[in-house]
Formats: structure tokens, sequence, C-alpha cells
């Protein structure tokens, strides 16, 4: 192998939306790019997750690349939420469109990545025994992209067709008179069971922890409707990067509490027909005061009440331990009313918990449930699990897995002291999945894009955050969290899901648009908080 084949400007690991534009726009830089991703294709996210009713929650027109106008002209979405299929479909289009699968070594996945002092390049190591080097290391390893399968007893004994979610076949699963179980009533479980209970003979629903979900409201996008979106496509994407969560949405003016009863049903109710998880944006002090959640989390729960014909089973459906909208609202298709089929049953898992899963199914306390087909609907180690699956080290060997045993720490999500010429994209640290991911990677891409400019502009080798700058932003995170509700629930955002992770709320909750006025500011103040070829920023530098 020649230095020409193994030596790169950057290594980008990931192919999904994130490393997809970074290669794209490294490219537009004349940098040399080289790509790993584990998969057999593009996608990284919307690669695997092909189980039964899979959608994205943020709407089609929104979750898509602004970068290429043409792209935005040209691409028609056929469905308000797309579906996983047609957002793979998108990405496949964009990744030939500008010919990006050149860059990447597909079915590869990287194993370590070590930052050397004495040359300031990063070494890459792939299963596949391949080694490159680089001078930058960007992650773009996706935040749901390293599964989470509980250590049930006997998990591995059941004869039967077993699945997670997110590593569903590429081939159909046909569910046609057979028995099954799901485990999880998160965003997957609650998307695949009513898609589910349509074909099987029977499907259990294991549920430990009821979700909060509301009803799409999906529909066909009509010709009219897309030649209007597209003609305003660009003030819907500055509304969008200035907004809280990365689309064209605001809230009430008021507070809930500052409205009538009348009033404030007539804005849940406008809210209720946009969808999804878009509910929580119905008024400002929604995930600030509890008063004020109170009455969303009432109306929504009349609403499970009005959906559910059994009074019995929808008290077990609505959720009694945390407020609505601190683990994500998911969006659905006809959930709550599949409880009402004679073919699904409720299995109350704070009742009766599950005691081991056995060749023939999954036994509880109290019964036992003969099955053919089980599914893991349970979900991702969440922001880190990508990270720590792969021995990064950076400054005198520091292992990134060490530094973050109490919690990840980073300074804007994008950077960690130690660690210097590596980025992380989307990552803890930043509105990450509180924000539209799509354009959440392209400012960050973008970000990471001018500072390597302003690198070259004044021949400067390496660029890494200050540990009192990355203290301070984890500080801010902390802070802006501990202002809202948003940490009184045990979510995935907390780690709560991974047994012996820290419970540290990783994403920036202070908004899509207050966080990009902060990285620019960061940025025109000469890369305050980062060292520059080991000295510290200075305005202007």
């Amino acid at each position: 192998m020649t230095s020409q084949d193994s030596d790169f400007d950057a290594v980008v690991v990931g192919a999904g939306i994130s490393g997809l534009y970074a290669v794209y726009k490294f490219r537009r830089r004349g940098m040399r790019v080289h790509g790993f991703e584990s998969a057999e294709g593009v996608g990284g996210t919307w690669y695997h997750n092909r189980y039964p009713g899979a959608r994205c929650d943020v709407e089609s027109i929104d979750y898509s690349y602004s970068f290429d106008e043409e792209l935005q002209q040209e691409w028609t979405w056929t469905e308000r939420f797309a579906t996983q299929a047609e957002i793979l479909r998108y990405l496949d289009h964009v990744a030939d469109r500008h010919e990006l699968r050149s860059a990447y070594d597909f079915l590869t996945r990287v194993t370590s990545a070590v930052y050397d002092e004495a040359t300031g390049r990063w070494t890459i190591t792939t299963d596949t025994g391949k080694t490159v080097t680089a001078r930058f290391c960007i992650l773009a390893t996706g935040v749901l992209s390293a599964t989470n399968k509980p250590d049930i007893p006997g998990r591995d004994t059941f004869a039967g067709e077993t699945y997670h979610t997110g590593e569903w076949p590429h081939e159909p699963v046909d569910f046609t008179g057979k028995r099954v179980g799901v485990i999880g009533t998160g965003s997957s479980g609650i998307q695949a069971i009513p898609i589910i209970a349509e074909e099987a003979d029977r499907v259990v629903v294991f549920q430990r922890s009821p979700n909060y979900s509301i009803p799409a409201g999906n529909r066909r996008l009509t010709d009219d409707v897309l030649a209007q979106v597209k003609a305003d496509y660009a003030e819907r994407r500055r509304l969008s990067r200035i907004s809280g969560g990365g689309t064209p949405n605001s809230p009430h003016p008021k507070g809930a509490m500052e409205v009538d009863e009348a009033e404030r049903t007539r804005i849940y109710d406008e809210w209720w027909q946009r969808g999804g998880y878009l509910f929580t944006k119905a008024f400002p002090d929604q995930m600030v005061s509890k008063a004020a959640n109170d009455t969303a989390r009432e109306y929504v729960e009349a609403k499970i009440r009005e959906m559910v014909e059994d009074p019995a089973i929808a008290d077990q459906l609505i959720p009694t331990d945390h407020p609505i909208g601190t683990k994500r609202i998911v969006t659905d298709t006809g959930y709550f009313q599949t409880y009402n089929r004679d073919n699904v049953t409720l299995v109350n898992l704070r009742r009766s918990p599950i005691t081991e899963i056995t060749g023939s199914g999954v036994r509880t306390g109290e019964a036992a449930y003969d099955l053919d087909i089980l599914i893991f609907a349970t979900g991702f180690d969440a922001m880190t699990g990508s990270l720590s699956r792969i021995d990064i080290r950076g400054r005198a060997g520091r292992e990134l897995s060490a530094e973050w045993s109490a919690g990840p720490r980073t300074y804007l999500g994008l950077a960690v002291d130690g660690f210097p010429n590596m980025f992380v994209i989307s990552g803890p640290g930043s509105p990450s999945v509180l924000a539209n991911m799509v354009l959440m990677a392209e400012q960050h891409v973008d970000w990471i894009a001018n500072c390597l400019d302003h690198l070259d502009a004044h021949d400067i080798a390496t660029i890494e955050a200050n540990r009192e700058a990355a203290d301070e932003w984890v500080a801010e995170c902390n802070a802006k969290a501990a202002g809202t509700l948003f940490p009184t629930a045990n979510s995935w955002y907390l780690g709560a899901n991974i047994p012996g992770k820290p419970r540290v709320f990783m994403p920036y909750i202070g908004g899509f648009g207050n966080y990009n006025t902060i990285c620019a500011e960061v940025a025109a103040a000469g890369y305050k908080g980062f060292a520059l070829d080991g000295r510290a920023a200075t305005a202007g530098s």
C-alpha cells in the first residue's frame, strides 16, 4: 500500500447523514478524505432500522439537506413523515449524485483511533486489517446506532426467530399466523406493534415503561403543498436555524398558565393535529413549569383514554413516572387503538417482571408466553455508545472511554480536550437529538470546515479544546438542563437505559438557534476556548 492509499487529510468514520456531508464538504475544500462504514451501504441509522413502521418524526421537507439547492428543488417527498425506505432512497441518491461512495470502505468497522504527538497525525485501524493515517479524525458515528440488547436470563436460548429493531434484516419478516412477542415500547416498539398486529396471529407486548405517543397525522404530500414549500424553502430553512429544534415551528407567545382554559385547549388541539413530538412546543413553559406541563399531560391522557376502549388497559398505557416530553414523545400511527384488537395482549412488567427467556418464549412472575418470534425493541446506547466501542486515544495515550467514565465531556459538543484535530459530529454537548439532525449535521460540518480554513490561513497545525473551556461548557449544559423538567425522567438522554452508565444529561438543551450563535461567536473570537498549535487562541489570531 502506498502513502497515497494510506495517508489522508481527514478520515470520516460513518456514512450516515453527517458522514456523507462531511465527505462532500471536505472534498470541496480540496482535501484527501477517506471514510469507513461498518454497514454494506450508506444511510447510518436509516440503513439498519428497517423494522415495520419505521419513520422519521421530523417532517420530510425539513429532514433533508439544505446545502444543494438543486437537490431541494428536484427531490419530491411523497409523505409528510417519510418511511425508512424513502429516507434511505434519498440518502442513496445524495451519495450517487455527489459520488460519495468512492471515499468509503464499507463493511469495515473502525476499532481504534490513536493520536501520535510526534507526527501530529491520527492512526485509524479497522477490523479488516486496513490502517490509515490522517491529520484530522472526524467521528460521524451517529447518536442512535449502538444497539442495546438487555441482559435477560436465558436471552440467547429462545429457539424461534429473534430480531432487534435496530438491526432488522433486509428481507421481509413474515408474521402471518405467528405468535410474536415485542419487548419494549419506545419509539421503535410503538411504530412496529400496529403493523405487526395486522399480520400476526397474536402479539404480546412486554411493557416496562409506558411512553407518551401522539398520532403523526401523516398524509401524502400534494403537488400544491410541495410547490409552496419549494418556493419558500430559503425562509423555511432560515426559521429552522434560529428555532429551538431545527424546524420552522415556534410556540405560542404566552405560557400555558397565562391563557384561559378554552384558549389552552384550542392551542393543544392545534398542536395535536400537527402530530408527534412537536406537541412539546405548544407553549414556551411546557418543559420548564410543572404546572404548565401538567396541563399538557392531562390533555394527552384524555386523548389516550378516548382511543383505548378498556379503561384498565388505558391506565397501564399512560406514563406516571415522568412529565410529558421529558422522554421524547413518539410519533405513531394507530398505536393506542391497537390495544382494542383481540389478538393483542399487554404485559405490565412493573407488575410482573420477566424472570427468564426460555426456548419456547418469555416467562414472567405470573405467566409463560409461548412465542414463534421474539423482537427486542430495546433501543440504543445513545449519544456515546458508538464512540465507546472504538478505542480512541489522544495525547499521552489518554483513553476517551476513561476520560468519559463519569459522563461525556466536550467543548461545544464538537471537540474534546486532550484529543487534537478530532471532531465529533452531533455528539454529547450539542443539541444533537433535540434538534433536526440533518441541519445539526450541516451546522457542525460547516463550522469544522470554516475552522480548517482558519487553520490553513494562519499555518496552524493543530486545534484542541482547552480543559477549562470544556469544564465550563459541561457546567453550562448541566445548568441549562437543571432549569428544565428533563432530568426528572429516566430517559436515554441521561443514559438511564444502560446499566452502569453515568446519569448525565447529554444534549445541550439551550436551543438550536442559541447554539448556532454561540458557535459563531467562538469562531469570530479566533476560536475562543481552543488551543491552536498548543497555544490558547486569541481574538483575531
